[in-house]
Order: structure tokens, then C-alpha cells, then sequence
């Protein structure tokens, strides 16, 4: 069969290659994978916005009132503003005898306050609730300014009442410090029947006299390889806490001897209570501030300024009497080596302490030649010299440096040799007399002592004496563990009724009632 010549044959059908076929295969697969995600996304979106949409409604419901009180478009701001304003104009109405106006007023700053209340507890206000308050506030402001309640009358207005309430506030802290000094000072009952009850076994029973007489001709009290503790208090039961206390954690309690100084009218109690009950066998010797007769108006500056001061007042003989010898014994630490003249190491305790450890540890600790030993306390500022002493006074200004750390009584380590060596009770007084006049000073135990022990001090671990049991109720259970001695310094005293619940029982479990 002939073929057909090449002009006239049919053109063949090309084929396509294989690859050509795989990228369109890969083009439509993708192209529907991406169909797919794309709506699923969304689905998924629409219910996400509409959750995100449902937040920001409810965080703007729930919007802080102090936030929304801030905004400047808001009706709780609006409000608040025109309450703040009537009220000022409502003190000057009443005080032009406008009563009908105040009353008006008065009324609408209690719809104000009820829609405010309302916005405090969440809810949202809105133009209906707020809009007529806001208008009628506004009408009545108005008022009150064409009632020639001008901004001039209102300052003057508000300044004497502020003056007043600053006078009333001045009061009310003066008489706070006042009633909180009284709490302290005031014996309770049931330790002023103490008191009196060991009183009467003092002169009914005649054999505590001698036993009285026998301690105090004890060599024990001058022996100085014994261990020796100075207690200055009228306060019976705390005095047996702190001795307790002691005693308890001692090693050797048979080595301790404590030397107790009260006063006239405590003597007898404090006596009895001590000859009564036993102490694990140390030696406790207790005299009354009036044997020291040294102590006079001719030697120390302290005496001879609390006779001038009782010679100007007109308080009885006897209540004079006690306020000096309670003074006396607030002071009496200055004294330690002329009440003890034999001995060559003491450690001093207020009678707001309590022993946690043995404290005859302190006597191997190295003073460096000071004579004092103390726990700083100036982890805060307040508690450096300036906070304590007048620095603007020359005398201070030029010999002390303000920064200065300053330190706690209560419980301190005392090198007495050191001490009459460096003559410290003189300088004592030389300090006493350069504040005659109550201008370096005001009042305290303290500031004196700062002074006195300028550069003689040398500075203790702090986990000896941990202070504040006596006003702070956050101290750390840790440090309260830790510590040797803990001092309830402050108003809170632990046999008060206002003490400190969280810290009265570890003054407690040292208290005995073994006498009876």
C-alpha cells in the first residue's frame, strides 16, 4: 500500500512527558491540603475571637474601682469628684446656718455615695444611673457658688478644719504614748497580792531575816571565779523569770551568783520569794537601792537633778519617793562597779528577759580591751546615733559621728576592771551634766549610755540578745530559736495583759509558783 506523500499524512499526537504529569499531581494535592487547613482554621478562629471578645468584655466589667475612678471619662470619676466638692460646700453651709441648702446637699452626696458604693462592689455604672446625680450635684454647686460660697471662703474654711484635726490627732498620739507608759508602769493585781502576800510571811516568819543575813555574808557573792549576774527591778516575778531562766540552762547552776537590787517597798517580797524557792543551788542576794547610801544628791547629777525637780513640784513625799528610786533603778547599770566593788566581770540582765542558753559562755568572749559588750542594732537606719542624740549641738557634733551603730542594753557582758580603769561612771556623769537642760536628750537610758561607751564597745554576735518581743509580732521563728536571750523591749511586757500572745508563753513556761 502506498503512502501517502509527507504533505498530505496526518500529524502525530505528541505525548506528555511523565514529569509534566507529577508536578500537576503535586500542585493539586497541595492546592487541596491547603483548602483544608484553611478551613479548618476558620472554624476554629470564629469561636477564639468570640472567647477573646467575651474577656475584654468581662475584664472591663470587672474593672478595678480605683482604675476606673482614675479614667478620666468615667461617671465614678465624675462623681466622685462632684461628692468631694458638695461636701466642702455642705461644712460651709452648716456654718451660715443654711440648713435647708446642707440638708438638700446632704441627701444628694448620699445617692452619690450609694452609686458609688455600687461601683466599688463591681458593678458598672452607666449614663441612666449617673447622669441625674451628676446634674443635680451640679445645679446645687452652682447654687452654692451664687450663694457667694466662693473658693476663697472654702480654703479659709477648710484650714481651720484641718488645723483642728491636726490639733485633735496631736492629742490623741500624746495621749496614746501616755496610756501606753501607764500600762508598763502600773503592777496588776495579782502581782501586787503577791507582793503583799510575801510582805506578811516576811515579818510573820523571823527565820528569813536570818537566812537573809547569811547570804549576804556569803564569800560566794565576791568570789570571782564564779559566774556573776547584776538584776536592778521591782517587779518580783520577773525578776524570777530571768533567774530562772538562767538557771535552767546553765551547765552548772551551782556556779551563779545573781545580786538583785530593788526598791524599799518591793524588798521584803523580793526577799521571801528567793529564800522560799530553790534555784538549782545558786546564790541569789537581794538589797534595797536605799542601802547605797553613796548614791546622794552631792555624788551623782541624776539624784541631784530629781530633788530639784521634786522640790518644784507638789506630788506627795512618799509617791515622790518611789518615782526616784524607780528612776534610780532604770539607771543603776552605770553603777554596777561602785554596788560591787570587789567583783571583776559581771553580766547585766533587764528584767524583761528570758534565758534560752548558758550564759556563762559570755565570760570567754574576748572584749579587746572595751569594756562593754552588746548586739548592735543597726540593720536599720533608725537605730544609729543620730536617731538618739542631737547632733545640731556642738558638743555632740564635733566628738561623735552620726552614722555611729548604735547597741542594746539588756543584756551585756561587763569588764569592771576595764571600767574603773577608763573611769566610765564620771564620764557618765559628765554627760548627765551637759544635758541639764534636756537638749541633747530627751528621755531614756540609752542615749547616755551611747555616749558613755563611745569606742569601749565591742560588739556581740546578734543570736546573744534578740530584741522586740516587747512591740514587733513578726519576729523569725528561726532567730527566736537561736537566741540566748530574748528581750521583750517595748510596751507589751509579757505579765501584761496586752502582751504579745505569740511570745508570752516562753516567758511563762520560766515563771514558778513554788512559794506558798
Amino acid at each position: 500500500m502506498r503512502r501517502r506523500a509527507t504533505e498530505f499524512r496526518r500529524p502525530s499526537r505528541r505525548r506528555i512527558p511523565g514529569w509534566i504529569w507529577l508536578l500537576l499531581l503535586i500542585s493539586v494535592t497541595a492546592g487541596m491540603v491547603l483548602f483544608f487547613f484553611q478551613h479548618r482554621q476558620d472554624q476554629v478562629a470564629t469561636p477564639v475571637q468570640e472567647n477573646i471578645l467575651d474577656a475584654e468584655e468581662e475584664m472591663r466589667a470587672t474593672l478595678n474601682f480605683t482604675q476606673e475612678l482614675l479614667s478620666s471619662n468615667s461617671f465614678a470619676r465624675q462623681l466622685a469628684e462632684q461628692m468631694t466638692l458638695a461636701k466642702a460646700y455642705l461644712v460651709i453651709a452648716k456654718e451660715h446656718d443654711n440648713l435647708q441648702f446642707a440638708w438638700e446637699l446632704s441627701s444628694r452626696i448620699r445617692n452619690c455615695q450609694l452609686l458609688l458604693a455600687q461601683a466599688a462592689a463591681g458593678k458598672v455604672i452607666t449614663q441612666k444611673e449617673a447622669g441625674p446625680i451628676i446634674t443635680q450635684l451640679a445645679q446645687l454647686i452652682y447654687k452654692a457658688q451664687d450663694s457667694h460660697y466662693d473658693i476663697s471662703t472654702i480654703i479659709d474654711t477648710l484650714r481651720s478644719h484641718v488645723l483642728a484635726l491636726e490639733e485633735r490627732a496631736n492629742s490623741a498620739i500624746v495621749q496614746s504614748a501616755e496610756f501606753g507608759r501607764l500600762a508598763t508602769e502600773v503592777v496588776s493585781k495579782s502581782l501586787h497580792c503577791v507582793s503583799i502576800k510575801l510582805t506578811e510571811e516576811w515579818f510573820r516568819n523571823p527565820a528569813h531575816q536570818r537566812l537573809s543575813e547569811e547570804v549576804r555574808n556569803s564569800p560566794r557573792l565576791v568570789d570571782n571565779n564564779l559566774y556573776h549576774f547584776c538584776i536592778f527591778s521591782d517587779n518580783v516575778l520577773a525578776t524570777s523569770v530571768v533567774i530562772n531562766s538562767t538557771v535552767s540552762n546553765a551547765d552548772h547552776p551551782q556556779q551563779l551568783v545573781f545580786h538583785v537590787v530593788t526598791d524599799e517597798v518591793n524588798y521584803w517580797a523580793m526577799t521571801t520569794w528567793f529564800l522560799g524557792n530553790d534555784f538549782g543551788g545558786c546564790t541569789i542576794e537581794v538589797r534595797s537601792i536605799e542601802e547605797l547610801s553613796w548614791l546622794n544628791a552631792s555624788y551623782s547629777p541624776l539624784v541631784k537633778q530629781m530633788v530639784q525637780d521634786g522640790s518644784k513640784g507638789s506630788i506627795g513625799e512618799m509617791k515622790y519617793k518611789n518615782m526616784i528610786f524607780g528612776l534610780l533603778l532604770k539607771h543603776l547599770h552605770f553603777y554596777i562597779p561602785q554596788i560591787q566593788p570587789l567583783l571583776e566581770k559581771v553580766v547585766f540582765l533587764d528584767d524583761d528577759v528570758v534565758v534560752q542558753k548558758d550564759l556563762t559562755a559570755l565570760y570567754s568572749v574576748e572584749l579587746h580591751g572595751n569594756v562593754i559588750g552588746a548586739v548592735e542594732t543597726c540593720l536599720e537606719a533608725f537605730h544609729r546615733f543620730y536617731k538618739y542624740i542631737n547632733f545640731s549641738n556642738p558638743i555632740i557634733g564635733s566628738k561623735f559621728d552620726p552614722q555611729t551603730c548604735g547597741w542594746a542594753f539588756g543584756m551585756n557582758i561587763i569588764d569592771l576592771i576595764a571600767w574603773r580603769k577608763s573611769n566610765i561612771t564620771a564620764k557618765y556623769h559628765y554627760w548627765l551634766e551637759q544635758n541639764a537642760d534636756k537638749t541633747l536628750w530627751k528621755a531614756g537610758t540609752l542615749p547616755p549610755g551611747l555616749l558613755t561607751f563611745y569606742g569601749l564597745m565591742e560588739p556581740l554576735d546578734r543570736r546573744w540578745h534578740v530584741l522586740g518581743l516587747g512591740y514587733d509580732s513578726d519576729i523569725d521563728d528561726r532567730l527566736i530559736e537561736s537566741a540566748a536571750v530574748l528581750h521583750y523591749n517595748g510596751n507589751l511586757k509579757p505579765w501584761l495583759k496586752l502582751a504579745i500572745r505569740r511570745y508570752k508563753h516562753l516567758w511563762e513556761r520560766s515563771l514558778t509558783f513554788l512559794y506558798s
